[in-house]
């Protein structure tokens, strides 16, 4: 399937829409004919006025030539050969365009910007349920070896009362819980 509008054989009724990544070439074809309409106007501005156009669709679309490719008004200046004054005093219309299209690129729709405060709020709580794991795994690290050194005195306990060398420890015979009232 192709982005090209439909030809006449697919009728009058096909709805063309735009997707927004071609915003930048239907805002470039736009500005070319607004620099050829200027041409007459303003004869000395026309290859000024080509430049910034030109350079606007390489950073909006990503290939810069000239420049870092950053959506700045000084990485346009640098892309299209001018000076930044140029654009910040004397063709403040293309400089506000340029903003705009800067902006309509990195809108997010209210559901993305919900589903990313949502994202945020359980990849803090993993952290925090992986920290609380780790801590209870250090926990359970220190109480084997509580169990491990109790487990020893034990064995040593009964096998010195066993013997009869002095030891006064005798092991009790087990008892059963007393039974709960009611």
């Amino acid at each position: 399937m192709t982005d090209s509008p439909p030809t006449a054989e697919e009728g009058e009724d096909t709805a063309v829409t735009a997707p927004s990544g071609q915003l930048t070439e239907i805002v470039a074809s736009s500005l070319g004919l607004a620099a050829e309409a200027a041409r007459a106007q303003w004869p000395d501005d026309t290859d000024e006025i080509q430049a910034i156009t030109d350079a606007m669709v390489r950073l909006l679309t990503g290939v810069p030539l000239r420049s870092d490719g950053q959506l700045t008004i000084k990485s346009l200046a640098e892309e299209a050969g001018l000076r930044r004054n140029k654009l910040t005093h004397k063709h403040t219309g293309l400089k506000d365009l340029f903003y705009a299209l800067v902006r309509a690129q990195t809108i997010r729709p209210k559901d993305t910007e919900r589903l990313q405060r949502e994202r945020d709020d359980l990849a803090e709580a993993l952290k925090k349920a992986r920290r609380e794991r780790n801590e209870l795994r250090e926990e359970v690290k220190r109480l084997v070896r509580i169990i491990h050194v109790l487990e020893v005195e034990n064995d040593q306990l009964k096998t010195t009362s066993g013997t009869g060398k002095g030891g006064s420890v005798r092991v009790l015979p087990q008892r059963s819980a007393p039974p709960t009232a009611r």
